[in-house]
């Protein structure tokens, strides 16, 4: 809960905090770096602000620093405590070696390891416990009643809020010319509520506008209702802005300072973090390439301007840029992924491929699947203009859009193999925690032996393993079914009569 003083504090007031905070004993003044590139490319001029670039790889450290550093002596003597599965664990850590104060940092049992050790090497206690981080949180909240240690909020504090608003500041010491907007990436709303309470008092012309995934997107969800409220699900390809409800205080903030919020897929932001890594060589997380997708994003319906993004962090897990690699030109919109139906006669496929034309293709899947027709599962590059599947119905060939298709793009396309008639099969995805015995959980949680008829697993470097499963489930045990996917606990939607599934699968 947010203290009762704070309720009282104006933007000017954060303004004022922001000026005096202590942010500089551990964290730097980042670099405000032009896009050449990008600005040529898009017609626009570019900044990405480099919160990459802190020590932690991460804006979160000023934030965490400037909460420590206003506890008093007898407070930090107790320790402080947070919850984490990121980067303001980091924070919390760094902060707590240079204060000389023990942090206990409760982490995700799910956190990989990477990020486990770079918390523990900055001197910090970790907890590990629960699978995701509000099981964590609950955690820290008991621990902190337990020891009277101090908790370090990772967004809904005020002086969180002010130690992120020195970015603003910088901004605006950095960029003294014509400035249309900055984007912000928003989880629980700390970094935009601080950065968009200093530009509002010293430049309000400028906008502040919010960028969030499609999947996680609980500030727009909170100013569209007037109110915050808890979305029931969000997506993990972007962790650091995962959060389900934003906080009451930024909330507050946030209705007074941000014009707008953008919304961007998990393949426009792979899209962005290959766009920042040929301008800048920066090799950014989901999170922190989110404000330059929403610059693409907005670009799609406004005009040139300048702009600026805020690049806020780098703690990329190495097993994700596979992901960002395949995802990057569907993204783009470079790359089309397509399931055509070919006759299944001679020379059909001779005609299908000389249909094709000069196209250059990325991904080719074929299989035999019965006496009259065949499917291919196609990944065709393109330039702007470019129509291969009109260029393909055309030619008289039946074509299928697969390019927006989740299901296909992370599942289907690595399982095409010939389409299976089971009987009363139901085919349904999962997201898995990532951690030891979550099959075997899986398996002995069923209370009746249904039989899976399709198992395939993919893991893109997240705390979160996407699993696609057929289960064969007579009609007359519906109900038992779905009570079985609403006590098992993890993330689950079903897709049997997805188009792709139909298509290569069913």
């Amino acid at each position: 809960m947010i203290n009762k003083e704070a309720i009282d504090l104006g933007i000017e007031d954060y303004l004022r905090k922001s000026l005096l905070s202590k942010v500089y004993d551990v964290a730097v003044e980042t670099r405000l770096d032009r896009l050449p590139l990008l600005s040529t490319r898009l017609g626009c001029e570019l900044y990405l602000k480099r919160e990459d670039e802190q020590p932690v790889f991460s804006f979160k450290l000023r934030g965490a620093y400037n909460k420590m550093a206003n506890l008093s002596e007898e407070t930090l003597a107790k320790g402080v405590i947070a919850a984490s599965a990121g980067n303001h664990a980091q924070g919390v850590a760094l902060s707590g070696r240079h204060l000389g104060v023990q942090a206990t940092i409760v982490m995700p049992i799910t956190t990989p390891a990477i990020k486990v050790d770079a918390v523990s090497a900055l001197g910090a206690q970790v907890v590990l416990h629960g699978d995701n981080y509000d099981q964590a949180y609950e955690r820290a909240m008991a621990m902190v009643a337990e020891t009277g240690a101090a908790f370090v909020h990772p967004y809904d504090d005020p002086d969180v809020i002010a130690g992120q608003g020195t970015i603003g500041i910088e901004i605006l010491r950095q960029h003294s010319g014509p400035l249309d907007a900055i984007f912000i990436p928003v989880g629980g709303g700390g970094l935009i509520s601080g950065i968009g309470a200093v530009v509002k008092s010293l430049r309000p012309e400028i906008r502040i506008i919010g960028v969030e995934p499609e999947d996680a997107a609980s500030m727009s969800a909170a100013l569209a209702a007037g109110e915050r409220v808890t979305l029931p699900y969000v997506g993990r390809f972007a962790d650091g802005v995962a959060v389900k409800r934003v906080g009451e205080e930024t909330f507050r903030i946030c209705r007074q300072v941000v014009d707008e919020c953008v919304q961007v897929s998990n393949d426009q932001i792979c899209a962005a973090i290959k766009d920042l890594f040929e301008d800048r060589r920066a090799v950014l997380e989901p999170a922190g390439a989110l404000a330059f997708a929403g610059i693409r994003k907005y670009l799609e319906r406004s005009g040139p301007g300048n702009y600026i993004a805020i690049a806020s962090g780098a703690n990329m897990n190495f097993d994700s840029l596979r992901h960002v690699s395949e995802r990057a030109e569907i993204g783009e919109r470079r790359e089309l992924v397509l399931g055509v139906t070919i006759p299944e006669r001679p020379g059909s496929f001779r005609e299908f491929c000389g249909a094709l034309g000069a196209y250059t293709v990325s991904e080719f899947n074929y299989r035999y699947s019965g006496p009259a027709e065949a499917h291919v599962f196609v990944g065709l590059k393109r330039r702007p203009g470019d129509e291969p599947a009109a260029q393909l119905r055309q030619a008289g060939f039946a074509v299928l859009d697969l390019t927006d298709d989740e299901t296909a793009k992370l599942h289907i396309r690595h399982m095409v193999g010939g389409r299976a008639a089971v009987e009363n099969e139901r085919i349904v995805s999962f997201g898995f925690p990532e951690r030891a015995g979550a099959l075997l959980q899986f398996l002995e949680s069923m209370d009746h032996p249904w039989n899976i008829s399709l198992f395939h697993y993919r893991n893109h470097g997240s705390d979160i393993g996407r699993v696609l499963a057929g289960i064969q489930v007579p009609p007359e045990e519906t109900d038992q079914f779905s009570a079985f996917l609403n006590r098992l606990g993890y993330e689950y939607s079903e897709v049997t009569n997805d188009p792709a599934c139909r298509l290569f699968l069913t």
